[in-house]
C-alpha cells in the first residue's frame, strides 16, 4: 500500500472555509467548543453541526489521531476523521501552554456549549474542568464525555469502544448466539451510542438553559450508556427482584436467527406475529401447523420455543431461490430484505433517491461523498456544511475574532 501523500502547499489551498450556513438549522445560533477527539465526541459534534450550530474543534498540533486512520489521499485527511468532522473549524492550540488555556477560556466565554471528552482529571490538571470554567462562565453547559460515571470504581479506568463492549457483554452475547468465541461487534458501537447521548444531552441541556438562564455540568458516560443499551434487551429475568429467570432475550439469542440460506443465497426475513405466521404457512402449503403445533399457536407460545420456530423456518427456506422467495414473501406481506454490503449501500436507490450521499469538491481532496444527517426538518432546514476542515485551518480567523471580541467587551 502506497503511502499517502502530504496535502498541497498552502499557497496552493484555496481560502479557509467558513463553518455552515449561518441561520440555518434547528440549532442555528448555538456555538459549540469541541475539545473531542477520536470517535464518540466528535461524532456528536458533527451531529449538532448538521442540525446548525457553529463549532470549533480545538485539536493538539499533532491533529486529532484518527485523523490518520482509513482510507485517504492525504495525510490527516483519513475518511474515519472526515465522516465525523464536516462542518467545523479546525483551531490548533497546546493546551498545555498557559497561553492555550487563556485562549480555550475567553472562547468559552463566547460560546454556549463546551464539550470535553479528555479525561476529567487531565481537565483539572490544566485547568479547564468545570469548576473552574463556570467562574467565568456561569450559563456555559459543559459536557464531559467520560468512559464511567466519575462517582463510581472505575472512573479512572481507561475506556475504548472494544473495553467497553467487553464490559457490557457484547463478547459473551455473540458467542451465545453462536459465534465460535467471543468477539467484538464489527462497528464502534459504543463510540456511536454514546455519541448520541452526547447529543441530546446538549440539547436538552440547552432547552433548560432557556427556562433556568444557568449552564450546567452534564456527564456522559460510555459505560452506563452502553449497559443500558444491552440491558434493554437481555435483563430479561432480573428486571425482577429476586430474579424469576436468566439474564437473556432468547429471540435475540438463538443460533437460528440470522438470514436464511436459500437455493441461491440468503434471505432476510422476519415472521413476527400471528398475521405473518398465518400468511407464511398457508404461502408454503403448511396452514395447519398453528392449530396442530402447540409451539406455533401463539406469540407466547413462539417465543418459549424459539429455537425449534427459527429451525423450522431456516429447513423451509432451502427449497426456493432468492427470487422466489422474495415474489411469494411480498405477496404474502412478510417483511423480507436482502443483504447488502457497504457497497451496496453506497449505490442504494433508496438512499440515493432521499439525498442520503451528498457529493461535493474539497479543496484539498478532491470530489468526496458525504452523508447527511437522517433527520428532516420542515420548518428549520439544514443547509450544506462546510468541508472537512484541515489541521489548524481555521487557527488564524478564530483568534483574530477572539482577540477582537475580548476588546470590544
Amino acid at each position: 500500500m502506497s503511502t499517502p501523500a502530504s496535502p498541497p502547499p498552502a499557497s496552493q489551498i484555496p481560502a479557509a472555509t467558513t463553518a455552515s450556513a449561518p441561520g440555518s438549522g434547528p440549532l442555528a445560533g448555538v456555538k459549540i467548543l469541541d475539545l473531542t477527539a477520536v470517535l464518540m465526541g466528535p461524532l456528536a459534534t458533527h451531529i449538532l453541526a448538521s442540525l446548525g450550530a457553529e463549532v470549533t474543534k480545538i485539536e493538539s498540533p499533532d491533529g486529532d489521531n484518527i485523523r490518520d486512520i482509513g482510507s485517504k489521499r492525504h495525510a490527516s485527511m483519513g475518511h474515519i476523521f472526515m465522516q465525523v468532522n464536516q462542518g467545523k473549524k479546525s483551531v490548533v492550540l497546546d493546551l498545555k501552554t498557559p497561553q492555550a488555556r487563556e485562549t480555550v477560556l475567553q472562547l468559552a466565554q463566547q460560546h454556549d456549549v463546551l464539550i470535553t471528552n479528555v479525561r476529567p482529571a487531565a481537565m483539572k490538571r490544566l485547568g479547564l474542568d468545570y469548576e473552574a470554567v463556570k467562574l467565568l462562565c456561569p450559563r456555559l453547559i459543559y459536557v464531559s464525555c467520560v468512559g464511567y460515571g466519575q462517582t463510581g470504581p472505575y472512573a479512572a479506568r481507561p475506556a475504548y469502544d472494544d473495553l467497553i463492549q467487553g464490559a457490557v457483554g457484547v463478547p459473551w452475547l455473540m458467542q451465545q448466539y453462536g459465534a465460535p468465541e467471543p468477539c467484538y461487534a464489527p462497528v464502534t458501537l459504543a463510540d456511536r451510542v454514546t455519541g448520541l447521548h452526547a447529543v441530546y444531552a446538549v440539547t436538552a441541556a440547552l432547552y433548560a438553559r432557556e427556562k433556568t438562564g444557568q449552564g450546567q455540568h452534564v456527564e456522559v458516560p460510555m459505560f452506563e450508556a452502553l449497559a443500558q443499551f444491552v440491558l434493554g434487551d437481555h435483563i430479561a429475568g432480573h428486571s425482577f427482584n429476586p430474579p424469576i429467570g436468566p439474564a437473556g432475550y432468547q429471540r435475540l439469542l438463538t443460533p437460528n436467527r440470522k438470514p436464511y440460506k436459500t437455493k441461491d443465497g440468503y434471505l432476510c426475513v422476519l415472521i413476527y406475529n400471528d398475521k405473518h405466521w398465518t400468511n407464511f404457512l398457508h404461502a408454503i402449503g403448511d396452514p395447519e401447523r398453528m392449530l396442530n403445533d402447540a409451539r406455533f399457536a401463539t406469540q407466547g407460545n413462539r417465543a418459549d420455543n424459539i429455537d425449534a420456530v427459527y429451525a423450522y423456518v431456516v429447513e423451509a427456506m432451502q427449497h426456493r431461490s432468492n427470487a422466489e422467495w422474495q415474489t411469494l414473501l411480498d405477496q404474502a406481506d412478510i417483511p423480507n430484505t436482502r443483504i447488502n454490503s457497504p457497497e451496496d449501500l453506497v449505490n442504494d436507490p433508496h438512499l440515493n433517491q432521499v439525498g442520503f450521499f451528498v457529493e461535493s469538491e474539497h479543496p484539498t481532496e478532491g470530489a468526496i461523498r458525504t452523508m447527511r444527517t437522517p433527520t428532516s426538518w420542515s420548518g428549520t432546514p439544514t443547509a450544506a456544511l462546510s468541508p472537512y476542515p484541515r489541521l489548524g485551518e481555521h487557527t488564524e480567523q478564530v483568534l483574530h475574532n477572539t482577540a477582537a471580541a475580548k476588546t470590544v467587551t
